[in-house]
């Protein structure tokens, strides 16, 4: 009988020694599983939103224009791309993509074909075919996007815009897809 007695009483020491969860221990775990939870779904939508989405053809990505033949003939107006907000234009000096935001107060300039410029309707600012500063309020020549020739077989950069955003000479003689990074603004020289 002795025997029995002291399995009894180990069963009830460890028993005893369980123990139980309180009220407050059982609402601060669900407070910090809640709180888990909540970071971790903050965290995963900041990095969502950190990333970026640009694809080819966007606004912010790098867009293609096409063959050389694609670009408007030097005589023709500046070409709009309205979807991913620049004019194409073809001048003396090569070609340039033109940012289609005025640098006065961020108003979208057109071209004006009777006077052969670049006018902005909200102050008046008129811009060259290659985005120089003629007169109006704004404080510098248009910005650029850099202009990239790239060999369709092997996907490489032949020739890109300088730093400075100086028109692009495109061969007359080489077979090339020209690309426009819309990424890689590049800020209009301010004038006097």
């Amino acid at each position: 009988m002795a025997k029995n007695t002291n399995k009894d009483n180990s069963q009830n020491n460890n028993e005893e020694n369980k123990k139980k969860v309180t009220r407050r221990e059982a609402l601060n775990l669900a407070w910090l599983a809640s709180m888990g939870f909540l970071f971790v779904s903050f965290s995963g939508v900041t990095i969502l939103f950190a990333m970026p989405r640009f694809k080819e053809g966007e606004f912010g990505g790098v867009v293609p224009i096409g063959s050389k033949d694609s670009i408007p003939n030097l005589n023709n107006p500046p070409e709009n791309f309205p979807k991913v907000k620049f004019w194409l234009s073809n001048t003396d000096q090569g070609v340039l993509a033109l940012y289609k935001v005025c640098t006065h107060l961020g108003c979208l300039y057109s071209w004006d074909d009777q006077e052969t410029k670049f006018i902005c309707p909200c102050h008046g600012s008129q811009f060259t075919k290659e985005g120089e500063y003629i007169q109006g309020p704004a404080p510098r020549s248009l910005d650029r996007f850099k202009v990239l020739l790239v060999d369709p077989e092997t996907d490489e950069v032949v020739s890109e815009t300088n730093e400075n955003g100086e028109p692009l000479q495109i061969p007359e003689d080489s077979n090339v897809s020209i690309r426009v990074d819309t990424g890689a603004k590049i800020i209009g020289e301010t004038h006097s």
